[in-house]
């Protein structure tokens, strides 16, 4: 199993009990097999929201084709929300949360931590920085767009009290997605994302350092944010809109959950 990358600089080695056993080495003990991870985990038990990102009101980005980024949210949660439950995580919840933007973020953390969740995973569709886009006429419509960039990528906090359990199920995702043939985008990583430029934690997953954001750093369980590709390139918006390819994301994220559950069972 690959290690938690940085572990040591972050210095939060207690966290490894949320953690298989053998994850900091010393051990040769496998990772959970897909056999294992059913034996072991009580789906039943196990608690996963998954958080719709923006609102109706404040719906985030737009996509290339003039959607809101809310509607590409929704329906993937829906959908990793009928897998999870197909496979027996009966205890899924998707979090849905009106209003403006601050106190939306301030209450999905406070319904996740009260409920409590066992793991948050907040679901959000790409786009990128003004300075990148460009316009094209859309139906008749001018739209903004950039074919420069697509793929998914994860974001953990440091700062959340399970930071190595939040990397650990980012890696698990990050692995499932690039097992049926997804990639991740490395442009976070460059430095001409200025501000927006991210520490990329583990280079094989796509799993990049995020501290500041309010649903990963203030939430009490292990949490992640899955950007699942972006909008506004023109042919991957038409990928992200099939319900085929949701239901590939939702299958990695099932499996992912599975293998998870059954890694923190084993601790307990």
């Amino acid at each position: 199993m690959r290690l938690v990358h940085g572990l040591v600089t972050l210095g939060i080695i207690t966290w490894a009990v949320a953690l298989p056993t053998g994850f900091l080495g010393g051990s040769t003990e496998a990772a959970p097999t897909k056999n294992s991870a059913q034996a072991k985990c009580d789906r039943s038990r196990f608690r996963v929201l998954v958080d719709v990102g923006h609102t109706a009101e404040i719906p985030g980005a737009m996509s290339a084709r003039g959607v809101p980024e809310y509607e590409f949210n929704l329906k993937l949660a829906r959908a990793i929300e009928r897998e999870l439950s197909a496979a027996g995580f009966r205890s899924t919840l998707v979090l849905v949360t009106g209003g403006a933007t601050l106190a939306g973020l301030v209450s999905r953390v406070k319904r996740a931590n009260e409920w409590p969740a066992d793991l948050f995973l907040s679901i959000h569709h790409d786009s990128v920085p003004a300075r990148f886009l460009d316009v094209w006429d859309h139906e008749g419509v001018q739209r903004k767009y950039s074919d420069r960039f697509r793929g998914h990528s994860m974001f953990v906090s440091h700062e959340n009290p399970q930071a190595a359990a939040s990397l650990y199920f980012a890696q698990l995702l990050g692995d499932e997605l690039k097992a049926r043939g997804l990639k991740y985008t490395p442009h976070y990583a460059e430095a001409f994302m200025q501000e927006r430029r991210r520490e990329l934690l583990d280079p094989t997953a796509g799993v990049y350092r995020y501290d500041q954001l309010i649903v990963l750093k203030s939430t009490r369980m292990p949490a992640v944010l899955f950007e699942a590709g972006s909008i506004v390139n023109r042919d991957e918006e038409l990928v992200i809109s099939t319900p085929a390819h949701r239901s590939i994301i939702a299958a990695a994220a099932t499996q992912a959950v599975e293998i998870f559950c059954a890694a923190r069972s084993s601790t307990i």
